[in-house]
């Protein structure tokens, strides 16, 4: 059973497209009688009384339709029941003009309805006018429909990127948590007062860390604030097998990158260059911009790069992805043995300056 009180109520749009549309089509009738001499006060009443009815019969048409759910269905089942539709409006139509005409109007001889023949014939006119008003009735849902999917499709794709992101910040942090707790309970037994002194470091990198953990991009001075931290916190075990030092251009402090990507490539640094090599290494961080605003950082330190095929590690496959989700193709992340040092990697990451950063130079 058709349930018209479920239909919402038409908008602001819709009844000035059907008020405009009717009594377009009542002054082209009215000058077009006018032109072929029949300027009578009851041919503008007829005119009127045509244009009211299309114009309340085509309104309970559109309830039909939303109340039927006619713009769900397939072509041929929809000009199917158009079909039938239209042809009993067609003539529900005349009877009622007939009506208003023989018992209101009252028109003088000659100037009202002239028979069965008359009334087909006005009856398929109306049939062509529904059919019209049908078509752009349609067509306008259509069109309505095929936006609001856009809408709706890159609305899905940001909800996606959003929830990637997360899972990747959620994935990182732990990762570069677990490894301070192992740096401190290999120190617990052995030397206490360093241990807490760790535990203070690692309290204010985490500090850090879940502070950040909300924001997509945060500024270069931010984040090498973090790795500064763990620097420090290594140095505390490493003592002198770790010698590193830190190359920024003032200018590239405001440039936003995502979160923990510069302390992940330092800890890559310490754990797989470093850590393991007996007389420790060196770490040299530097960022600079260019004349085309590209952020430039290289992370340089003691070691030999051996990844094995399609395998990068968690950290460096989810920084990637990141930097692809948030600047796409412009920007990369390059791992690589340095070709003129010996036993030296180089990890090379390029950005796009997505805000100038000239504003903030002054500061």
């Amino acid at each position: 059973m058709v349930s018209y009180a479920a239909v919402p109520s038409p908008s602001r749009l819709y009844w000035r497209c059907q008020l405009l549309g009717w009594m377009l089509y009542f002054l082209i009738c009215a000058v077009a009688f006018s032109l072929m001499g029949a300027r009578s006060r009851d041919m503008l009443l007829i005119n009127f009384t045509i244009a009211a009815t299309m114009l309340g019969i085509t309104h309970w048409l559109r309830y039909h339709i939303r109340a039927s759910g006619w713009e769900q269905l397939g072509p041929l089942p929809l000009l199917g029941r158009l079909l039938v539709a239209n042809a009993v409006l067609s003539v529900l139509s005349q009877v009622i003009i007939w009506v208003v005409i023989i018992l209101l109007i009252r028109p003088r001889p000659g100037g009202g309805p002239q028979g069965w023949a008359q009334f087909f014939g006005y009856a398929v006119n109306v049939n062509i006018l529904l059919w019209l008003w049908a078509g752009f009735y349609f067509g306008w849902h259509y069109l309505t429909s095929f936006r609001q999917a856009e809408v709706d499709k890159w609305k899905l794709a940001a909800a996606v990127q959003e929830a990637e992101m997360r899972t990747l910040k959620a994935q990182i942090n732990p990762h570069f948590m677990f490894n301070g707790l192992n740096n401190i309970r290999a120190l617990v037994m052995e030397n206490p007062a360093r241990a807490r002194d760790m535990i203070t470091h690692l309290s204010d990198l985490l500090r850090y860390s879940i502070q950040l953990n909300s924001a997509e991009q945060v500024p270069l001075g931010r984040e090498l604030e973090i790795v500064e931290h763990y620097l420090q916190l290594e140095a505390l075990q490493l003592e002198e097998r770790l010698d590193y030092s830190l190359d920024v251009d003032p200018a590239a402090l405001f440039v936003q990158i995502p979160p923990m990507t510069l302390q992940l490539l330092v800890e890559n640094a310490i754990k797989h260059g470093l850590a393991p090599r007996p007389a420790g290494g060196v770490i040299r961080l530097c960022a600079q911009l260019n004349d085309s605003n590209t952020l430039h950082v290289t992370v340089r330190n003691t070691g030999c790069y051996q990844p094995r095929p399609s395998h990068d590690g968690v950290g460096v496959r989810n920084a990637r992805e990141r930097l692809a989700l948030l600047f796409g193709p412009a920007a990369y992340l390059h791992l690589a043995n340095d070709p003129h040092v010996p036993d030296m990697v180089v990890a090379h990451l390029q950005l796009p300056v997505q805000v100038p950063v000239a504003a903030h130079t002054a500061g």
